[in-house]
Parts: C-alpha cells; sequence; structure tokens
C-alpha cells in the first residue's frame, strides 16, 4: 500500500490486562417459570433470555434500543431487554413472546398478527407482539400517550393512540397498518 506505514512498535508495550468477569446470581420468573442463573454482570436481559435460557424468540436488531426486536415484558412493563442488565431485574416477572402462546394455543394477539400479516419476515414480529400486549394494557390502565387529547378522560384504542405507542417499533417491511389491524382487533376483542 502506497503512503502508509507500519506503526512504531513501542519495546515496553504489553497487552491490556483483562481482568476475570464478575459474576453474579439472579433469580427471576421467566414465563412462568422460576429461573437461577449466574451471569456476568455485564450481561444484558436479552443475552440472558438468548444465551443462558435458550429463549430465542426475542431478537437482537440493533442493539442499541432502537428498534424494538429485543421487548419484553418485565413486572408488566413492556422493556427493551437490550438495554438492561439482567441483574437488575431480580426477582421480576419477565414474559418474553415465548411466554404468550404456543403454537397450539395462540396468545389473541399472535393469532391476530397471523390473520391480519402483521409479521411479514417475522424478525421484528416477537417485540412487535410484546409491545402489543403492552400496549393494550397501558391505555386500559388509563396510561396517557404523548396524542391523548383529554388527560382527564381515559384515553381510547384509536389508530392514533396504538401508533404513538408503538412508534419504538420498527418494522422493516413496512408492516405497520397490519400490526395496527391486529392490534386493534385484540383491543375490541377485550372491550
Amino acid at each position: 500500500m502506497l503512503g502508509v506505514e507500519a506503526a512504531p512498535q513501542d519495546p515496553g508495550a504489553r497487552p491490556a490486562r483483562t481482568d476475570a468477569p464478575v459474576l453474579a446470581t439472579v433469580t427471576f420468573t421467566v414465563n412462568g417459570e422460576r429461573r437461577t442463573l449466574e451471569l456476568d454482570t455485564r450481561t444484558s436481559l436479552l443475552d440472558a433470555a438468548r444465551e443462558h435460557l435458550h429463549l430465542t424468540g426475542s431478537k437482537k436488531g440493533c442493539d442499541h434500543g432502537q428498534c424494538g426486536a429485543c421487548t419484553m415484558i418485565v413486572d408488566g412493563r413492556r422493556i427493551n431487554a437490550c438495554l438492561t442488565l439482567a441483574i437488575m431485574h431480580q426477582g421480576a416477572e419477565i414474559v418474553t413472546v415465548e411466554g404468550l402462546g404456543q403454537p397450539d394455543h395462540l396468545h389473541p394477539m399472535q393469532a391476530a398478527f397471523v390473520k391480519h400479516d402483521g409479521y411479514q419476515c417475522g424478525y421484528c414480529t416477537p417485540g412487535q407482539i410484546c409491545s402489543g400486549v403492552a400496549v393494550l394494557e397501558e391505555i386500559r390502565a388509563g396510561i396517557p400517550s404523548h396524542v391523548t387529547a383529554d388527560l382527564g378522560a381515559a384515553p381510547q384504542v384509536t389508530e392514533t393512540e396504538i401508533r404513538e405507542r408503538m412508534s419504538g417499533n420498527l418494522c422493516r417491511c413496512g408492516a405497520y397498518s397490519n400490526i395496527v389491524e391486529a392490534i386493534t382487533e385484540v383491543a375490541g376483542s377485550r372491550a
């Protein structure tokens, strides 16, 4: 290569020291089953689920909390599992997409996604489904969003509310209208 010189070597240079990982024991309930893991304290909740519990439904998309593919429900609230450490959830109740339903007995949200073709390539689907379940719980609990018109009244299940609340979940296939239809159907069946 022209113009590229080798970096000078410092005869006193030593490789960087790598410390052994700090391990901690964490116990939480995942999909109704109490689980105890010994983990590196730097392990994300997503990596604990995928690599240690072999629950691979939740996906590692951006690994920066921007796409929502890793969404799980922790203590009733949806979170981006790639952005939180597993040890922060000692004693928590965690639900992944695997905990919502099974192929022979789908959760209503899963069935609605199938019916409305809200899954397309399927990569974002687990996070979308977990978020959809949590969105309906937020609305039913009366938690307003940025688009809730009247903060004194209970929020309504509207397309605008659903789209606002689902805005943290990205779909490269562009199945947004199908996803909104699926969530709206489930909201109507539980109203």
